[in-house]
């Protein structure tokens, strides 16, 4: 007696059609198999050898690379190109997430900036005032050690107006922390405290210029550097005049 056939099944065990007109495995294996793929989500299967990220993580990762390739070439020197190559994916993601390079680059920046903003304020636990000089230089020594790729991006100049300024603005707002030790220094030693702020930007100023000097050279050690610039800061301050005047013959 000649067996009969389920309707979906082809007399050679091959594919056949089932009345919704879907496709449908001849063998057990194969059938389990096909009901746990058509089971997972469609987002967590990988296409094309390459496993699917969410749009949270695939903006991460387009920034974690965006950061590496505006480090190594600088802004003009980065295409949108390379960064979707490095990130396996298509020119049109990069522009989804952030509308091109600048808006890329903005981002960056802006992380960056935030970044060394919160390691100073945060280093500044209190204490005499020379250990929150040093406090200071620490955090930014620190910035550029843990965070090399960031800091040359910040150094970089770059033709992209940010949002949150220029490296110099975030040097002013980093100086703005420092205003207020020496505010009280100065009220202590009989200064103008009216004069702090432009102290602050000097100070802050020479240990970034410092920071810029030690990034290419790594030499000598972070905590000597840090030492030597307090040491030049704090003494500096110490043997200042309450009226200084200049000695050479230009008086303006």
């Amino acid at each position: 007696m000649t067996r009969r056939l389920p309707h979906d099944v082809g007399v050679n065990g091959s594919s056949g059609e089932s009345a919704d007109g879907r496709r449908t495995s001849r063998t057990g294996a194969a059938a389990g198999s096909a009901r746990q793929r058509s089971a997972a989500p469609a987002a967590a299967r990988p296409r094309g050898g390459r496993v699917r990220m969410t749009g949270k993580q695939r903006r991460e990762q387009l920034l974690d690379i965006g950061r590496s390739v505006f480090a190594e070439r600088g802004y003009d020197g980065t295409s949108v190109e390379e960064i979707a190559e490095r990130a396996g994916v298509s020119k049109p993601v990069v522009y989804e997430h952030f509308g091109g390079k600048e808006g890329l680059y903005a981002v960056v920046v802006d992380r960056e900036m935030q970044l060394l903003l919160d390691m100073v304020t945060g280093a500044l636990t209190g204490g005499h005032s020379r250990e929150l000089l040093e406090q200071a230089a620490f955090a930014l020594m620190d910035y550029i050690d843990t965070s090399t790729d960031g800091f040359k991006i910040l150094v970089r100049d770059s033709p992209v107006a940010q949002s949150t300024g220029t490296f110099a603005s975030l040097i002013s707002d980093i100086a703005v922390q420092v205003e207020d030790i020496l505010g009280l220094e100065f009220k202590a030693r009989g200064f103008d405290a009216r004069l702090a702020p432009m102290y602050s930007q000097m100070l802050v100023g020479m240990v970034a210029l410092t920071g810029q000097w030690w990034l290419e050279v790594r030499k000598p050690g972070k905590a000597e550097v840090a030492a030597h610039l307090v040491n030049l800061a704090w003494h500096g301050l110490e043997g200042m005049e309450r009226h200084p005047k200049l000695v050479g013959d230009r008086q303006a």
